[in-house]
């Protein structure tokens, strides 16, 4: 995470995070675009953060005014985009490079599945564009369904 720096908004969003979750945030990304709070998490700790039957995280949304997000973390690129999309919807990762725009990752998706992956207004394809760029420095990221094989 280095180079990434919170405003003060956002190290109170995560002291907040942390005292209603008990979960330790890693990050916090205010995206008023969309409205909503993303809370980047460490593995494994996604089921403490949300609560039984999500009321923990339904507390700190009505405490926010905000919808909260979570990710967890991956130091892989390919296991972080399928933490943000959901490993049950992504087929596979494909990272590449553009000369002039740099690194582009591209996920495999089942085409009926595609609406789902990209979100209402495009809202799951922008926070993918703003992690990935965030941890990972990637261009652009662009959700493909997976042609059937004949």
């Amino acid at each position: 995470m280095t180079g990434i720096r919170l405003t003060s908004d956002e190290l109170r969003l995560m002291s907040l995070f942390q005292s209603i979750t008990t979960v330790t945030a890693r990050d916090c990304v205010i995206d008023e675009k969309m409205d909503r709070v993303i809370f980047i998490i460490d593995k494994g700790d996604m089921g403490l953060a949300i609560g039984r039957n999500g009321s923990t995280i339904r507390t700190l949304q009505s405490m926010i005014g905000k919808r909260i997000e979570l990710v967890e973390y991956a130091d892989d690129l390919a296991e972080f985009v399928k933490n943000i999309f959901g490993r049950e919807v992504v087929l596979d990762v494909k990272i590449g490079n553009h000369s002039s725009n740099g690194k582009v990752v591209t996920v495999i998706v089942d085409p009926r599945k595609k609406g789902m992956v990209v979100g209402r207004e495009g809202r799951n394809v922008e926070k993918a564009r703003l992690l990935t760029k965030r941890y990972f420095d990637v261009a652009n990221v662009i959700i493909r369904g997976q042609e059937a094989s004949i």
